[in-house]
């Protein structure tokens, strides 16, 4: 018998085991989830015969529509299934159930980032269509730089952060995210070497955010900012920033990355799947 439920502190041990069967990560990145944004209600699961299979964490989001509206959003992150359970369909029964759940607190839509490119085709079959984009640039020489920095960076809190950052993305169709979820992100930041932070150019400020990679080089996950000043601050990033690696992700794009599903069938039967929308800090 399979029971799809929101979480009670009890299933935090197996939770965590589960996450780390499916994604490897550190007792520490797992502790900055369960120390920052965690509460039962926001971790589903998925029960067989009272053993639980399979989960989800989920952050509440909201989806900014210019000129429509603005909906509350669940962002499913961590899906994950028991490596004995895989192949049984247990995936699909905890979206669909999670469906139910989140309809019940008045949420609108859902929306994900695959894990790997294969998992569009998973989230596809169920009832997921591509709707967010971005890109992942490298930026040419990025220690080239010389002579005198006219930028500056300085680290944010979380709440300022947040407050930036849906200021540089006013009037576009983007995914919003409370101070409260960029506080998990600013310690996937630190855990990593990282951090939240402004850049100030001549040309105005932008909001970048940095984390470590395996390689222990920097990767930035989100610049915005009117194009002169990204221009101005990619130029002498490699000088504020010492380890980043050149690499960095922009809101304009092509490239598929979040994936959307409509609870609502009105809003699903009058949205046009032509619109690109920016999701970012996806926690990939």
């Amino acid at each position: 018998m399979f029971t799809v439920r929101p979480s009670v502190p009890e299933d935090v041990p197996v939770q965590r085991e589960l996450w780390k069967l499916a994604f490897g990560d550190s007792e520490a990145y797992l502790d900055n989830f369960y120390q920052n944004y965690y509460r039962p209600e926001r971790v589903v699961v998925l029960e067989e015969d009272g053993v639980v299979r399979s989960m989800t964490a989920w952050f509440d989001t909201t989806f900014v529509v210019p000129s429509q509206g603005e909906y509350r959003t669940a962002y499913l992150y961590a899906v994950a299934t028991h490596p004995g359970c895989r192949g049984r369909g247990l995936a699909a029964r905890l979206l669909a159930g999670a469906d139910s759940c989140f309809r019940s607190l008045g949420i609108s839509a859902v929306t994900t980032v695959p894990a790997e490119p294969s998992l569009h085709k998973f989230f596809g079959t169920n009832g997921f269509r591509e709707c967010f984009v971005h890109s992942q640039l490298a930026q040419p020489d990025p220690s080239d730089s010389s002579g005198q920095c006219p930028c500056t960076i300085d680290p944010l809190p979380a709440a300022v952060y947040a407050s930036l950052r849906e200021t540089l993305l006013l009037g576009s169709l983007h995914i919003s995210l409370s101070a409260e979820v960029i506080t998990y992100q600013e310690g996937a930041c630190r855990l990593s070497g990282g951090g939240l932070y402004a850049v100030e150019t001549p040309a105005g400020v932008c909001a970048l955010c940095a984390e470590g990679m395996e390689d222990g080089r920097l990767l930035v996950k989100e610049l915005l900012g009117a194009p002169e000043a990204r221009a101005l601050a990619l130029d002498w990033l490699a000088v504020l920033l010492p380890r980043w690696s050149g690499l960095y992700r922009v809101a304009e794009g092509s490239t598929p990355f979040g994936m959307l599903k409509w609870l609502e069938p009105a809003l699903e039967k009058g949205w046009d799947w032509s619109a690109a929308g920016y999701l970012g800090l996806a926690f990939d």
